[in-house]
């Protein structure tokens, strides 16, 4: 319609052009009117009046274009322009976003105004530092008790002296003087230089000058102590290295909290010579390290220590990192901008705090060298900034070929190469000596760039929300990675440091044992694992944070170093570890790797190799295979464990699916039906893998049970507890069209049953199947399992939306019970065949949706959110994933469900679920509109699918905005809860299956023994029960059929509702549940009126009764009725 609207534009255009060319006077006229104007120049002002009124009146007809022209198909061009212009809608849709979330990240000129007046107050407070007399620096007298030195002292002693005095210089560092300073964390950095007189020229040995760049602050936070404009003091460390310890101040009053300002203390430039600190020169000796006198002294035979030189190195460039920065910025105006935009990325993904992070210095630096290597233009706006930067880091890997922002480094550089030998990440400085990535590790470096991929994959996807994805939501590890383990006793890594001889790092790392050991665990997970997870990542130690009258915290204090998996679905659940051949050269390295778990196998194509055999017989145990292997190699290398959260399986819903499939194959066979069978079709949970409780197979035990004399069939005695709850596994049979099929709808339905008696008949004959068939259905009873047979006519649902009237008209209006068969017969038959498909895709899909609707139904919200509503959220994590993949453990697919629940814009969006991937961009654009167009009569929770674009089919009758709002709390407090307790091993993780019955009103307590599904409790019973089954039977076909979906705690529900749906709702666990929660409608404690006799008179109900009611109609079953009177408000 667009483009044939711009045609007809252009055409109309054309012709208009056209005519006004016809309509302007010839050339004749005009030497005419020069002629006269010649000879009569009085009337030439009339005549050039007249003539242009006469223009002015000129009248344009519109251009009527023949049907060829005008439905005549767009060209190639305009093709191209209209796809050009959708794509620069969605960009500058994204810019537009930017832009706002800008304003909202920058700092007012309000809180410039405050800041800066607090740093000219402590500049002036520092300069007033008063001087003290030189003494040794192991000597730490002059300072009062009420502060210690931020510095752990290992060893204990070093040498040189040490005063204080007034610094040389205080000076504005880092991102607030480079005007790239962002909100909600404000940390305006200060450089305090040390004065001359502190310092000595051998101070770069054994840790002399970072002692006394602690002593230092520790002195100027004795000086800052007794002023009132700062409140509070605290140290710290940058970036969680603690050889470089900071002073944390904050200002008082209400601005308080508002900012904070870190005090640096640097060494004057040029004080010691860069060529001191080559990545392969020694710093540190080993006899002061280790108290140990040495046998060889020299000082070839001292290992390298570049992260310590590194670490004095970045104390001599802050002020010259500052002005390269500021001289870069100059040039392009969006600059800043474009780093506040990456600072926000790196946030959200945990990749811009603690120790080794992507800070905002190395995001500055890292556009800073994309401009000066023209990479970026200077002209380009802040979203294309950040688009470039996301593209280089996703396709550059500086692990392996590092970058360097030094045009003409002098001669004493280190080369790219001697770099790569020390550090694992090489982003080298302005000056050429500086390694800003020291502490990056290759883990977290790949894991920048796998975000950036991910980033990049869906930014100009027109179907995902680009700039929440990008910058607003959070991306923590604990909802990013499919597997997390952690190790808790860090401590333990000491020893480990022992046992694989990293004496030289650990002196290195300055006795940092954690960070020491890392790369090692690192690289062992990593040859471990190989090929089974695409990433390895682990969390980045917090920088700790102390006041300044405690000790400098200890290493073992940190907290729990967590490591995330990113699994390969295809083959991270192997059992099998398959090495080289018997006879290859790299035998010993395998058999070193796996300790006594290799082992030599000889296989069926002849093949004789290592081999490693993990433990998994079931589904449960094949994926907790990647923690067997973790477990073995920390074990085996460092004697430490880790603690991870197991998952689910899938055993009962295969033996489920095996069983349907058979049935399916002999009803395809079966012959003598009037009318063949066209479509045989699962409409169960069970059949794609998503049935919370998959139906288990069962042997029945007939003692158990009365024989009804009619049937035959087993009848639940009265004085026995209720029998194990049977549940049916619909099955839609679908039989051809004939004109033989009536036209009525009772007639329809009488064919039908006569449909399941004869395939009874034929089952019974062809394969001894008990089979009862029903009016409305067909029972048969296969291998100790149920399926419900329903034999379906496609016309059936149209028929019942017919009627014709008394006048004889034939009216088709749309009806409940036709809504109901078509929903059971066509839309969840194709929606278990779409989902079962999707499971095969992805292995954990199931058992996502398991946890996610037994958490539904433990909250008591399984009548709000259907089955096959929470199935089509649990799908659309795995379909429309970004910005994260899709979950490849149950773990992580639960709780993005939660966070989905929690935070989807369920007012203001639909949610799209593009099953087969079916959906264009134009159907995304089409469902938007037309949800905005009828937004107030659909669904609160609206969700789109291929089949069903307008309607949401799945959530049309609930929820309502009340429960909808009670859900998204619940589900934001249970992940918030969730998360933490997955990340701390001691704690419990069923909490969050647990509901707060103390919101309801009235508790109606069930006799145990009468819940058939007890068992499926999330606190089982101590008490079991006898339910007719013979455990650990063997089923089998044939013999008497049981009672089928037979659950007294359903059809009291049912009655309840019926009766006092009105004044009351009602709520249960479905599964296992005996407790039935009541919570009275607002509208019940309203005086209603009500005539007797004439006379109109205010009524309320009855509670005593209908309570009492409760227990009458729920005899047998009900064991008590708790009424919580005090939360009733009359």
């Amino acid at each position: 319609r667009f483009m044939l609207l711009k045609r007809a534009k252009i055409m109309k255009k054309k012709r208009q052009t056209d005519v006004k060319e016809q309509m302007h006077p010839s050339d004749s006229f005009h030497d005419e009117e020069e002629e006269e104007t010649e000879e009569a120049e009085p009337s030439v002002k009339a005549k050039r009046i007249r003539s242009e009124e006469e223009k002015e009146v000129v009248v344009y007809h519109p251009v009527k274009l023949s049907r060829n022209d005008l439905y005549r198909p767009p060209t190639a061009e305009e093709l191209n322009q209209l796809k050009e212009a959708e794509s620069l809608f969605h960009c500058s849709l994204l810019k537009m976003q930017m832009e706002e979330l800008l304003k909202e990240v920058v700092l007012s000129e309000h809180r410039k105004q405050q800041i800066d007046s607090f740093i000219q107050t402590v500049t002036k407070l520092i300069q007033t530092v008063p001087k003290t007399p030189k003494v040794e620096v192991n000597d730490m007298s002059w300072l009062s008790g009420a502060v210690k030195v931020p510095f752990l002292l290992l060893p204990k002693t070093t040498k040189g002296k040490f005063c204080m005095a007034p610094p040389a210089s205080v000076d504005l560092i880092g991102s607030y003087a480079l005007g790239t300073c962002i909100k909600p964390h404000i940390r305006v950095d200060m450089a305090v230089t040390l004065p001359a007189e502190v310092l000595q020229p051998k101070d770069f040995l054994n840790q002399r000058y970072p002692r006394k760049r602690a002593l230092y602050l520790a002195g100027l936070a004795q000086h800052l102590q007794s002023s009132s404009e700062v409140v509070t003091l605290r140290f710290s460390c940058l970036h969680g290295n603690r050889l470089r310890p900071i002073l944390l101040l904050t200002p008082s009053g209400k601005d308080s909290s508002s900012f904070t300002v870190g005090v640096h203390a640097c060494l004057p430039p040029g004080y010691f010579k860069p060529s001191r600190f080559h990545p392969k020169r020694n710093n540190i000796r080993t006899e002061w390290y280790t108290g140990l006198k040495t046998s060889n002294p020299g000082k070839s035979s001292e290992p390298p220590t570049p992260h310590y030189n590194n670490s004095i190195l970045g104390d001599l460039l802050p002020r010259s990192h500052l002005q390269f920065l500021s001289a870069v910025s100059s040039k392009c105006s969006a600059f800043a901008d474009g780093v506040a935009l990456l600072k926000v990325w790196l946030h959200q993904r945990q990749l811009d705090q603690g120790a080794g992070c992507f800070n905002g210095f190395l995001a500055s630096m890292l556009l800073a060298y994309l401009l000066i290597s023209h990479r970026i233009s200077s002209t380009m706006t802040a979203y294309q900034l950040l688009r470039n930067s996301l593209n280089f880091i996703a396709s550059t890997d500086l692990t392996v070929s590092g970058i360097s922002l030094a045009k003409n480094p002098d001669p004493t550089a280190p080369s790219l190469a001697d770099f790569h030998d020390a550090f694992q990440v090489v982003f080298v400085d302005p000056s050429g000596h500086l390694n800003m990535c020291a502490d990056v590790t290759a883990c977290t470096y790949k894991q920048l760039q796998h975000e950036a991929s991910v980033s990049m994959h869906f930014w100009d996807d027109p179907s995902v929300d680009g700039f929440h994805c990008l910058l607003m939501t959070p991306k923590p590890m604990i909802r990013t990675s499919d597997h997390v383990f952690q190790l808790c006793d860090l401590v333990k890594l000491q020893s480990s440091c022992k046992k694989q001889n990293l004496l030289c790092e650990l002196m290195d790392h300055s006795g940092d044992y954690i960070h020491t050991a890392l790369p090692f665990i690192l690289s062992l997970l990593q040859r471990g694992l190989g090929q089974r997870i695409h990433l390895l990542a682990h969390s980045l130690t917090p920088s700790p944070v102390w006041s300044v009258e405690s000790e400098a915290p200890k290493y073992k204090t940190q907290p729990p170093l967590s490591f995330g998996l990113l699994l390969n679905p295809e083959i991270s659940a192997a059992v099998l570890e398959r090495g080289p051949p018997a006879d290859s050269s790299k035998v010993p390295e395998f058999r070193q790797l796996w300790g006594p778990r290799s082992e030599l196998r000889r296989f069926q194509d002849g093949a004789i190799t290592e081999a490693v055999l993990w433990e998994g017989k079931s589904m449960y145990q094949k994926r907790l295979v990647p923690k067997q292997i973790i477990t073995h190699l920390l074990q085996l290398y460092l004697n430490i464990r880790g603690k991870k959260v197991p998952s689910t399986g899938e055993e009962e819903s295969l033996v489920v699916v095996q069983s349907y499939d058979d049935l399916s194959r002999k009803l395809w066979k079966l012959e003598g039906l009037p009318l063949s069978i066209t479509a045989v079709q699962g409409a169960h949970p069970a059949l794609r893998y998503t049935q919370v409780f998959p139906p288990e197979p069962l042997v029945l035990d007939h003692s158990f049970f009365d024989r009804d004399k009619i049937s035959r069939s087993l009848v639940p005695k009265d004085v026995k507890p209720c029998p194990q709850y049977i549940t049916p596994i619909t099955v839609i049979c679908h039989m051809e069209g004939s004109g033989k099929w009536p036209h009525d709808r009772l007639a329809i339905r009488h064919i039908r049953a006569a449909f399941h008696i004869s395939l009874a008949e034929l089952l019974k004959k062809d394969h001894n199947y008990t089979c009862r068939p029903c009016p409305t259905h067909l029972d048969v009873w296969k291998n100790g399992l149920a399926f419900r047979i329903q034999v379906a006519y496609h016309r059936e649902p149209q028929v019942l939306r017919e009627r014709v009237t008394a006048e004889g008209l034939l009216v088709v209006r749309d009806n409940e019970e036709a809504q109901a068969l078509e929903m059971a017969t066509i839309h969840k038959p194709l929606l278990t065949s779409m989902l079962h498909g999707l499971q095969q895709q992805h292995p954990c899909f199931g058992a996502v949706c398991r946890l996610a609707k037994r958490w539904l139904a433990a909250q008591l919200f399984s009548d709000e959110i259907t089955e096959d509503a929470a199935d089509l959220l649990v799908a659309s994590l795995f379909l429309q994933p970004a910005p994260f993949t899709a979950p490849g453990s149950p773990q992580v697919g639960f709780l993005r469900f939660l966070h989905l629940l929690s935070s989807f814009d369920w007012r203001n969006n639909p949610l799209v679920v593009n099953l087969n991937n079916q959906l264009t961009a134009a159907d995304y654009t089409e469902i938007k509109n037309d949800f905005m167009a009828s937004r107030d009569s659909l669904p609160v929770m609206f969700l789109a699918t291929p089949k069903d674009k307008k309607l949401s089919l799945w959530t049309r009758r609930a929820p309502s905005i009340q429960m909808l709002q009670r859900v998204m709390m619940v589900a934001a407090e249970s992940l918030k809860v969730l998360e933490c307790q997955l990340m701390d091993g001691s704690q419990m993780q069923d909490v969050v299956m647990r509901p707060p019955l103390e919101a309801y009103d009235v508790l109606i307590h069930l006799n145990p023994n009468q819940v058939p599904l007890l068992g499926q409790a999330v606190d089982p019973p101590a008490v079991t029960f006898n339910r007719g089954v013979v455990p650990n039977g063997a089923p089998q076909s044939g013999g008497p059929l049981p009672v089928i979906d037979y659950n007294p705690v359903t059809l009291y529900l049912m009655e309840l509702r019926e009766a006092f749906g009105d004044l009351a709702l009602f709520f249960c666990d479905p599964y296992g549940g005996t407790v039935i929660s009541v919570l009275w409608k607002p509208k019940t404690f309203v005086s209603a009126p009500f005539k007797v006799m004439g006379e109109e008179v205010k009524t309320i109900p009855n509670f005593g009764a209908i309570l009492e009611d409760f227990r009458v109609l729920g005899k047998g079953l009900v064991k008590s009725v708790e009424a919580k009177t005090e939360k009733w408000a009359f």
